[in-house]
């Protein structure tokens, strides 16, 4: 396969590495992205794969909570500038709404909203607006206590990340800051065993890799893979995070000096996971003088 610049560069701005390191690791690894991610990890090349931040979306993630029940949800549009439109919001607001009773996405999207659906409400509102939009994303949880919280807000309870956290005990101050927290770190799970067994896998073989690459015998290889994934789930577990309120306590030892037992927690950020492919301006000009 034919390694481009656009790959390199990529590959360069996700993992830190040099130019002809990157280039090095897509050509060893048949230009897969991820196996070269990994590739440079192993020979110490780059700390860890970052996100692309290169999101596709704009819009507004909006949450409501009800008693012991919150739900979040993704409304996108193609501009920012439409997220800060009244009218938008106002729609995202109460998509929100009628999410508090809805089962999932399809049901919401199915669900009454002023006489119409929620999704015949977004067509006329693209109509109308002149945008593409589409409610992505609902998510739902329910606890003895469910605190929300929304960062970068555009209008209240919506903005570009939504967190709802659902714990038992405490008070709600202290499930806001456990809401600050999980905006500002994103962990993966609330704790190792909702962790997806395969990712847990994957870093430990990576994890391997980079350590034999010392040449170390086995057995402290595997001495030194128990601190490593320790270190790991400390990264992107939330119970075993250091609290940024107080990073002299991990989150769970927080929540059990304020009496508190946090149970889940859904984070939505908007865009989250979509790429948008941006031509350079001088080729997109280029190939239209030619067209």
């Amino acid at each position: 396969m034919a390694i481009t610049a656009s790959m390199v560069k990529e590959l360069r701005d996700s993992t830190g590495a040099g130019m002809m390191d990157a280039k090095k690791a897509l050509t060893e690894n048949n230009g897969d992205m991820e196996a070269a991610v990994d590739w440079l990890r192993t020979k110490g090349l780059a700390k860890a794969a970052k996100k692309s931040g290169r999101t596709a979306a704009e819009g507004l993630v909006a949450v409501q909570v009800n008693g012991g029940h919150g739900v979040a949800v993704e409304v996108n549009s193609e501009t920012d500038f439409v997220g800060k439109n009244a009218d938008f919001q106002k729609m995202v607001g109460g998509i929100a709404e009628v999410a508090l009773n809805a089962s999932d996405l399809d049901a919401l999207k199915a669900s009454d909203m002023g006489g119409k659906t929620v999704e015949q409400t977004v067509t006329d509102a693209v109509a109308v607006i002149g945008e593409n939009m589409s409610v992505r994303r609902m998510s739902a949880i329910d606890g003895d206590a469910v605190v929300s919280y929304v960062h970068n807000a555009a209008a209240p309870g919506m903005g570009k990340i939504g967190v709802l956290v659902a714990m038992t005990g405490g008070d709600e101050a202290f499930g806001k800051q456990v809401a600050m927290h999980i905006a500002a770190v994103n962990p993966a799970s609330l704790s190792e065993a909702d962790l997806d067994a395969a990712v847990v896998e994957k870093e430990k073989q990576v994890q391997m890799d980079i350590a034999r690459e010392s040449g170390k015998p086995e057995a402290v290889i595997e001495k030194m893979i128990v601190g490593r994934m320790k270190k790991y789930m400390s990264e992107v577990t939330l119970l075993n995070q250091a609290f940024v309120v107080n990073p002299d306590l991990t989150v769970g030892d927080a929540a059990k000096e304020a009496g508190a037992t946090i149970t889940g927690f859904v984070r939505l950020e908007v865009g989250e996971g979509i790429e948008v492919v941006k031509e350079d301006f001088a080729a997109e000009v280029a190939k239209a003088a030619q067209g």
